[in-house]
């Protein structure tokens, strides 16, 4: 394995810090207060900042909120913190022209900047009509990016698997190809107005989606002659170990390749959290092949060797050096080896199973996709996701998701069979796929609905 080499991006200035170019790959997360408490805010914002949060996110789901960012960076400021804020916004381009007037980056989504809410409707176009599709983004976009230049404001072209338009599912469907046309629609208008302050994610919780996407979104910018930073992510990978391997098995096989600027690794758990991890994956990427495990791939099984004695490292190291290879078809199995004496063999065998599932080779336990959790999230996520693990642990190889908001459910659970969906405070909504089956139900009745749910759905 060759000493790593990063690809060559440009540089984008974010506030007080710089993504791409030669600057070191970033770390991330976003905060999960209502960001009207502006106390709240701050204080997570700190927390992700001294963990080493170098860009902070939040949610501005209207107007009020992305006001209130101003409240917030300026008591940061007020407390010694200059980190660049950044706002997350979703359906309401009006949205994010006020917030590009008090943070220093925001992100949008393609797939409901301009076009309509999706219904997962099929419609068709004529190349005329869906051209003219194409001039009502760059009218309503080229705008936005004047209030940016004018500002200094970076922002984020944030496209995901399932939140797809139904203008782009209808012609590309729900594929790497839809998603990757979906974000150039948008680059091609930043290059012509030579607004060059952009980065780029484009995430998916499944990480084979996800790895092939971000790899044919860098061949069409080098085809186009581009070079946007890249933020890295599996959208929705979980929590606990699982949610560590999903996101150490995507964001690991492209920072391999030299592709990535910045990264978050999305964890339904306290924000501050996802940074220590990230950092453990920039830092073994980083080291020369020296120091990396050793691969051997016999008769279609990859053996990999370590001397770890803290379980969390190895599974971090085994499944970013196994990612790619099992995903790339190079191995069907897995075998681990370790010579530490802190970790047994059974947690060596669970973690080569979890490996094999999060690369999408074997399934041994059900899936769970859960989002991180934000300001629009009216639920305790942590808890509910015990909950609906205790219930469905049985259910092997049942994708479940459990969302935390309508932003998130149905459209970007896309690969689950069964979703749990905040709808108000208090309110699930049950989907199987992405039909909604029951609406607005008590929370108190959701998870053992959910289970009802599942289980006259595979009688049947």
């Amino acid at each position: 394995m060759a000493v790593y080499s990063r690809r060559k991006t440009v540089s984008v200035r974010v506030g007080t810090t710089t993504i791409g170019g030669q600057a070191p790959i970033r770390l991330q997360s976003m905060t999960t207060a209502p960001t009207m408490d502006t106390r709240s805010c701050v204080d997570q914002a700190i927390r992700i900042i001294e963990a080493g949060g170098e860009l902070v996110r939040m949610t501005a789901q209207g107007r009020r909120e992305a006001l209130n960012m101003q409240n917030i960076k300026e008591e940061l400021k007020a407390r010694g913190y200059d980190t660049p804020l950044v706002a997350d916004v979703h359906f309401n381009p009006d949205v994010a022209d006020v917030a590009a007037q008090y943070v220093d980056k925001v992100r949008i989504n393609p797939g409901n900047y301009v076009d309509p809410a999706r219904t997962f409707k099929h419609l068709e176009y004529t190349d005329a009509e869906y051209a003219r599709e194409i001039n009502r983004i760059y009218d309503r976009f080229v705008p936005f990016l004047d209030i940016c230049r004018l500002h200094g404001t970076a922002i984020r072209i944030g496209v995901n698997h399932g939140s797809l338009s139904d203008r782009i599912m209808s012609r590309y469907g729900n594929t790497p190809a839809g998603m990757v046309e979906s974000c150039m629609e948008f680059l091609r208008i930043c290059a012509e107005k030579d607004f060059m302050d952009v980065v780029i994610s484009i995430k998916a919780s499944n990480t084979v989606v996800m790895i092939q996407t971000v790899r044919l979104l860098v061949r069409e910018m080098d085809r186009e002659g581009m070079a946007f930073p890249i933020h890295l992510g599996v959208t929705e990978a979980g929590e606990g170990e699982d949610g560590r391997i999903k996101s150490a098995v995507g964001i690991g096989a492209l920072l391999a390749e030299g592709i990535g600027d910045t990264i978050r690794v999305s964890l339904s758990e306290a924000p501050e959290r996802e940074i220590p991890v990230a950092r453990k994956l920039v830092d073994y990427i980083q080291k020369s092949a020296q120091v990396r495990a050793s691969a051997v791939i016999e008769e279609g099984i990859l053996k990999l060797s370590y001397s770890e004695n803290i379980l969390e490292n190895l599974q971090l190291k085994a499944a970013m050096d196994a990612g790619a290879l099992l995903i790339d078809g190079k191995a069907r199995d897995l075998r681990l080896e370790n010579s530490g004496n802190a970790i047994s063999e059974e947690q060596l065998r669970s973690t080569e199973e979890v490996i094999l599932q999060a690369a999408r080779i074997r399934f041994s336990k059900p899936e769970y996709i859960s989002c991180p959790g934000c300001g629009r999230t009216l639920y305790n996520l942590e808890e509910t996701i015990a909950r609906v693990k205790a219930a469905t642990g049985h259910l092997k190889g049942v994708k479940i998701a459990i969302m935390g908001c309508i932003v998130n459910g149905p459209g970007e659970m896309a690969d689950a069979d069964f979703g749990y969906v905040g709808a108000g405070r208090g309110r699930i909504s049950l989907y199987r796929g992405k039909e909604c089956i029951e609406k607005n139900i008590p929370e108190e009745q959701a998870v053992e609905r959910l289970l009802r749910l599942i289980e006259n759905t595979l009688k049947n």
